[in-house]
């Protein structure tokens, strides 16, 4: 290959960014709805010795879970998410 088509390449015809705008807006919303999962599911200081039942409320047991999971789900569509490129006329 030249360093006159390599030239051409990187002027005419530039490759778009790998993750666009609405990327970004989904990675900041599945990282938000991890870390809401996670304080959800964080527990409280009580010693060892002690029982608490408050383990077992809806909040850790259903409610964390489900963002945590919510938030993987739209990072992996943040990571995929490939908006259409109309073409050019000349492609």
């Amino acid at each position: 290959m030249s360093l006159n088509s390599e030239s051409k390449n990187n002027v005419k015809g530039q490759r778009p960014p790998l993750f666009r705008k609405m990327n970004y807006i989904l990675m900041g919303v599945g990282a938000l709805l991890l870390i809401i999962g996670y304080i959800c599911l964080s527990g409280g200081n009580v010693p060892d010795e002690v029982f608490d039942g408050e383990i077992f409320n809806t909040r850790r047991i259903v409610v964390a879970p489900i963002l945590i999971f919510l938030g993987l789900a739209v990072e992996i569509v943040a990571i995929m998410w490939h908006p259409k490129v109309p073409k050019s006329e000349n492609e």
